[in-house]
């Protein structure tokens, strides 16, 4: 009995000690802060909430006058008709969804309160602790800033809940939003000051960056409320109006601020990418420019310029061994006639606004702009548009010898077949011999953010084009904006044509303040496309009514034979065959957009609100 005994108390303890042991694969919470790696590691973990980036397969200029989805079913609709409600919040990407933003911020929080306290972690390593520090308050001002932006103010979480807490929280106001994220910038970058950092990580010019974006948008009208009111009913009549904006203050010293922050950016990061100029470059130069900028200096296209990674001051870099939806910018938005997505193609009210070569105006009145539309643009059209008869990728190497000129094709043409003259439609149309569901509605394609490089071709390649969550220029944006608006215009004309001369484009020649307002914000239009700049900025000035309101324009292209011509397949485009004529045709069968007042923010959603009993709704939302 003694022995069955003793055996029974040897199980009983190995036993015991066995679910005593700690996961091979975990560690303890109270373990992160004692190891440096670990904590290195937590806050790693913490960037994921960047996701990536803008590069997921539906993009926000999908949600402006920039781009239409192609696919249905994917609720953006719900935000393009104005129909967002909190029942129905529409399409809403991880980068900015509420969930997702305030479970970064407690982990932000969880960095800030554990490694700023001596006594919760034992972390011997002080310069580390220092930066682990810097990239927990950018982080936290950047998930703040997304709420920010879509919400107006939000609830500031600065503490670690436990369990069984009250967890209701009332709106700070829109100030106390702004101070707080600018207090998080400063505090970023004087941390982060003079460190070297790994590429993807957050960097003090970054924070400063930050900062600017963040103090333009404070002092722009949608956040000034007696501006704002008088622009919009439901502003004006809603009764808590320090959520949305500033409602007293000086708006100058808004804008001085703004100013400043932005100068201190260009002043710290060097000076950008080739934004010394005094003249236009080549046209051809200026293209080769613009997708040097856009391929961030990781492109394997010839003509890529390495050195415009200087443009990046903050950015999501990939790897082709993750299978990643930043990867896939080719894939997801290229021609159908390539085994592509088609995803977010461009609308004739992007195509349209790009200017002359010269710096007139495009317009269809025009009979030469309309004989030939794709002639003699400013050359970014040519590094961010696809449109008919644009040179692409060798399309034999995957759809086969169907188009030995490597063109795209987005009309229908007159092609002589076996039988006589016949219509072809054009490889990357919804009537395509090639995946016509995956065709473009508009009659165009999305061209920047897409690898050249002919290698990476279809729908399986993968491409390591970094997302720009900041670039320089944004930052002499934000400075012109800021000029232009305290009436230093000569300082705000000189930036404005550094960047036009970068791009092959030639000087302003409008000098009041107004017009060189409108002329602003057409360039800052152009230079940012597709950068999710468009879906604020048009909020914020409070434009949207006559921008993101307005019908979606496609383009109908017909090429018929000229007297005594003709062509046998395999169709190219030749103007000395063809007569080819280009239709804006407005279009509300696939989305009916409409502009109604609300959608200056998004909702909070009804189980949010029901939650948090302290929340006040937005406006038109109640």
């Amino acid at each position: 009995m003694l022995l069955i005994a003793g055996i029974a108390g040897l199980l009983t303890s190995c036993s015991n000690d066995f679910l005593d042991r700690e996961p091979l694969d975990q560690i303890s919470g109270d373990q992160v802060w004692q190891d440096g790696p670990a904590a290195e590691a937590f806050v790693t973990e913490i960037y994921n909430g960047l996701e990536s980036g803008g590069f997921f397969e539906q993009m926000l200029a999908s949600l402006s006058d920039e781009a239409v989805f192609t696919h249905a079913g994917r609720n953006i609709n719900i935000v393009n008709q104005g129909d967002l409600s909190p029942s129905n919040l529409g399409w809403v990407d991880g980068t900015y969804a509420w969930n997702n933003m305030y479970t970064r911020i407690r982990a932000c929080n969880m960095v800030i309160d554990n490694l700023s306290s001596p006594d919760l972690n034992t972390i011997t390593d002080e310069e580390l602790k220092s930066r682990l520090l810097g990239e927990a308050y950018f982080l936290r001002g950047y998930y703040y800033h997304q709420l920010l932006r879509y919400h107006g103010s939000v609830p500031l979480i600065t503490k670690v809940y436990g369990l069984d807490e009250d967890y209701s929280a009332a709106r700070n106001t829109f100030e106390e939003c702004v101070n707080f994220i600018v207090d998080d910038c400063d505090s970023a970058a004087i941390r982060l000051e003079g460190k070297s950092m790994d590429k993807g990580r957050a960097t003090a010019v970054a924070a400063m960056a930050l900062k600017s974006r963040i103090l333009l948008y404070a002092a722009s009208d949608l956040h000034d409320i007696a501006v704002a009111s008088t622009k919009s009913d439901l502003i004006a009549q809603y009764g808590n109006p320090e959520f949305l904006g500033y409602t007293s203050g000086d708006r100058t010293a808004r804008w001085t601020a703004a100013r400043d922050a932005a100068k201190a950016v260009m002043d710290a990061a060097g000076g950008g990418y080739k934004l010394g100029l005094t003249s236009p470059v080549s046209p051809e130069e200026g293209t080769d420019n613009y997708i040097s900028i856009s391929m961030g200096g990781e492109s394997g296209a010839e003509n890529a310029d390495p050195a415009a990674a200087v443009e990046l001051l903050f950015a999501r870099y990939f790897s082709v061994d993750k299978d990643e939806q930043g990867t896939h910018v080719g894939r997801n938005n290229g021609p159908n006639g390539y085994h592509n997505w088609a995803g977010n193609t461009p609308l004739g009210l992007l195509v349209d606004d790009y200017e002359m070569a010269d710096g007139t105006p495009f317009s269809w009145a025009n009979p030469e702009h309309e004989a030939d539309p794709y002639d003699n643009r400013d050359p970014r059209f040519y590094a961010t548009i696809l449109y008919d008869g644009a040179p692409w990728k060798p399309r034999d190497l995957v759809s086969g010898d169907v188009d030995p000129a490597n063109e795209i094709q987005t009309g229908s043409y007159d092609i002589i077949g076996p039988n006589g003259k016949t219509t072809h439609w054009g490889l990357d149309t919804r009537f395509s011999s090639i995946e016509d569901w995956n065709g473009s509605r508009t009659g165009y394609y999305m061209r920047k953010f897409i690898d050249p490089d002919p290698a990476i071709i279809d729908a399986s390649d993968r491409q390591v084009i970094p997302w720009p969550f900041f670039r320089y220029t944004e930052a002499v944006f934000n400075y012109v904006e800021a000029c232009i608006e305290l009436n230093q215009l000569s300082e705000a004309i000189l930036w404005l044509n550094r960047i036009r001369f970068r791009s092959g484009m030639p000087a302003i020649t409008e000098t009041g303040q107004a017009e060189l307002r409108d002329r602003y914000r057409h360039e800052r239009r152009i230079e940012m496309a597709y950068e999710e700049q468009r879906y604020h900025d048009t909020r914020r000035w409070m434009i949207a009514e006559e921008t993101l309101g307005r019908d979606m324009t496609y383009i109908t292209i017909t090429g018929k034979f000229k007297p005594g011509q003709q062509m046998s397949a395999p169709y190219h485009h030749d103007e000395t065959v063809y007569d080819y004529t280009y239709t804006p045709v407005v279009n509300t069968d696939f989305e009916n957009r409409t502009w109604v007042d609300k959608m200056y923010f998004r909702p909070f959603s009804r189980d949010e609100v029901n939650r948090n009993s302290a929340l006040v709704q937005n406006p038109g939302y109640e």
